[in-house]
Order: structure tokens, then C-alpha cells, then sequence
């Protein structure tokens, strides 16, 4: 198991330079969107594994497009959870680099949107994801589990 680490400053900046070399390669190869920053690497003070999680916002009319053009040079991840608004894919490296592409204005970009902002704004809720990261290390139900809740906790 990988071992997690506090997130710094230092791992936040290099995180929003690895979101801004993603950003210029997705342009580049005509991927419509919006790439943002989160998960543990976004927050300074989040327990994170060293990965950086990207979550690509497009317009529905544009998913097919945005996906296809993705695959290209990212690897498919998860497929077990895709839906036709909703996709991951990942590039292993140093970091580990992953990518949430949702349709806007679907369930999945509600919850990616909406959770992220509560992290960013809510301590406690930065807390109770450390500590569910700490007691139960790669359940990613128990991660899922959490988010739901914060999800109906912002109404």
C-alpha cells in the first residue's frame, strides 16, 4: 500500500503546475473543457498518496468528442463505473495522474463541483476525509460513502 503523506504548499504548487502542463496538452490536442484541481493534492493539509486528480468539466453535446480525443493518450480506468455523462482515465507516472471527465450538469459534475467546494471551504469536512483516509486506506466506499454525505449535507 502506498503510503500517505500531509499535502503542503509545495505539493499543492506542484500539483497546479501538473494541472496547468495538462491543461496546455489537452488544448493542444483539441479536447473541449474545463480542467480543474482536486482531491488530496488540491488542499493543503489533506492526507494524499502523491497523485494528482484532475476533473474535466464538458459541455454534454461535447463528451463523446472530449472522451475519444482523451483516449488518445490517456489509459481508460475503472470502466466498471463509466456512464454516458461520466468517464476516468488515468497516466501512470511520477505522479500518478487521474481524470474525472463529467458532463455538465450531470449527477457526477454536481458531486465532483459541489463536494470540492465544501472541502475547500469546510474544515471539519477536510478532517473527517483525513481521518476516513487514515483508519480505512484505499476503501474507496467508505470514500464514496463520505462524499455522498457531503453531498446531501450541502442540500
Amino acid at each position: 500500500m502506498t503510503e500517505l503523506t500531509l499535502t503542503t504548499p509545495e505539493t499543492v504548487a506542484r500539483a497546479q503546475e501538473i494541472l496547468g502542463s495538462h491543461r496546455r496538452e489537452l488544448e493542444r490536442a483539441g479536447v473541449p473543457g474545463s480542467l480543474t484541481l482536486l482531491g488530496g493534492s488540491s488542499l493543503v493539509g489533506l492526507l494524499t498518496k502523491g497523485d494528482v486528480d484532475l476533473h474535466l468539466r464538458v459541455p454534454a453535446d461535447a463528451f463523446p468528442v472530449a472522451v475519444a480525443r482523451l483516449l488518445d493518450s490517456y489509459e481508460p480506468a475503472n470502466r466498471e463505473i463509466w456512464t454516458p455523462a461520466f468517464v476516468t482515465v488515468e497516466r501512470p507516472g511520477d505522479p500518478d495522474v487521474g481524470i474525472a471527465v463529467t458532463a455538465i450538469g450531470s449527477e457526477h459534475d454536481a458531486r465532483f463541483s459541489r463536494t470540492w467546494a465544501v472541502m475547500r471551504a469546510s474544515e471539519s469536512a477536510r478532517l473527517r476525509y483525513n481521518d476516513i483516509k487514515r483508519r480505512r486506506p484505499g476503501d474507496e466506499v467508505a470514500k464514496s460513502r463520505f462524499f455522498d454525505e457531503l453531498l446531501a449535507d450541502a442540500g
